[in-house]
């Protein structure tokens, strides 16, 4: 036993997430729905992974935030939204590319569904859920947005304190910096043991997810599940890859460094959860943790790529079902919509049901789609959180790059 534990210690995290969804896949397909026994298993990795992940996200901030000045979060905060409305449009643009060249969802029928629409925030609901009215209901409620602002401004706070002019303030400051670190520490060690579960939650969360859903549903929808992931292939190859020549990162080794994050994040479908492992792996493709600890944590509630290309697709999939015809002004709207949609509402509840509802509705196309949809959301989910957590590593490594060259340049000139 002692032999069998210490070979499964040694072998590579990503090994072991990949036996772990394969071993669950195949007995979905041999025992079906009785697999749904496992669930409990699974939703204990995603609720330990979430256990860790609203503090780390927090802390991160909380220590990124101290440690620049408030022209240093401008300039990153600028190119941020910037790479994220790039990328983001091109992932809009290639999930409506592909589906209007290969026409998923011909010939095929609405499931007799009764499909409600969410309401979509107003920017007044947004701009007022960001500032809690105090500090415990955002971390009690899971509320990214407000525990986003708390952690800014706590980070303002402490690095004001620790560059004051008067010692006790600077000395208090640095032992608050001191303490953050700390509890970051600590959260890392508790990740280290979550991780070693992992690969049994994997288990029970591929057996439970495919014995639940049916064959015959996944069948019926491979078409457009095969243009969603051709799509997140393209978006990798033409979009991400050119950008990490361009901010002069090596393009292999870094997919190779960051492979825990992504593979984590495509077996369980959660931005947030996958978070702490991101910004461990960031860090370790050469990322600087001041950049890593502030782009990272904002990226899981701002950027979503995969949902971006899972809704340009959508919108096609669902004319041809209804045999609407899309012209070249409407293919242009979807993409400048789905743009602004998906930054604007990553943040919030169910968010790529929002974004696409809202499109849907746009276009006057039934709302029962998002239920036609949802019957390969696993698989959809799966690739869509991977590549998000992929393109936030990636915003990451092009800001730490620039902010390099910013500083080389500062020098020179000095």
């Amino acid at each position: 036993m002692k032999a069998l534990l210490n070979q499964y210690i040694r072998t590579s995290f990503v090994i072991k997430m990949f036996v772990g969804f394969l071993c669950g896949t195949l007995l979905a397909v041999l025992i079906g729905d009785q697999a749904e026994v496992l669930k409990p298993f699974g939703d204990i990795l995603i609720n330990l992974l979430s256990l860790v992940a609203i503090p780390v996200i927090f802390l991160t901030v909380v220590l990124a935030v101290n440690q620049m000045n408030v022209t240093q979060l401008g300039r990153m905060g600028g190119k941020l939204i910037l790479y994220y409305a790039i990328t983001t449009a091109a992932a809009v643009f290639i999930g409506l590319g592909l589906a209007f060249w290969i026409s998923p969802g011909e010939n095929m029928s609405l499931p007799a569904a009764d499909v409600e629409k969410p309401d979509t925030p107003s920017f007044e609901d947004v701009l007022f859920n960001i500032i809690p009215e105090n500090i415990i209901t955002p971390f009690a409620n899971g509320d990214l947005m407000s525990i986003l602002f708390l952690a800014i401004i706590i980070g303002v706070a402490i690095s004001t304190m620790k560059f004051s002019n008067e010692e006790k303030i600077k000395q208090s400051g640095e032992m608050l910096d001191r303490f953050f670190n700390a509890l970051n520490e600590m959260f890392y060690k508790v990740l280290n043991g979550i991780l070693f579960y992992a690969p049994i939650g994997i288990f029970a969360i591929s057996a439970s997810s495919f014995g639940g859903q049916g064959w015959g549903t996944l069948q019926s929808l491979l078409s457009f599940t095969g243009v969603f992931y051709g799509g997140i292939i393209l978006l990798w190859l033409i979009v991400y890859t050119p950008i990490l020549k361009l901010s002069g990162a090596p393009v292999l080794p870094f997919f190779r460094s960051t492979k825990d994050a992504y593979v984590t994040a495509f077996f369980t479908s959660s931005s947030i959860a996958t978070l702490p492992v991101a910004i461990d792996t960031a860090k370790k493709s050469g990322i600087s943790e001041r950049v890593a600890n502030f782009t990272l944590p904002l990226g899981a509630v701002f950027n979503s790529d995969g949902g971006a290309l899972r809704m340009g697709a959508s919108i096609v999939f669902a004319a041809n079902i209804t045999n609407l015809s899309l012209s070249v002004t409407d293919f242009f709207i979807i993409v400048l919509v789905g743009t602004l949609l998906s930054i604007g509402t990553a943040g919030v509840p169910a968010a790529g049901l929002v974004t696409l509802s809202a499109v849907l509705t746009m276009f006057n196309l039934p709302l029962e789609i998002v239920a036609l949809i949802a019957g390969v959301d696993v698989l959809i989910g799966m690739a869509g959180t991977a590549s998000n957590v992929f393109g936030d590593i990636v915003g990451a490594a092009v800001v730490d790059q620039s902010e390099e060259k910013g500083q080389e340049h500062e020098q020179e000139s000095a």
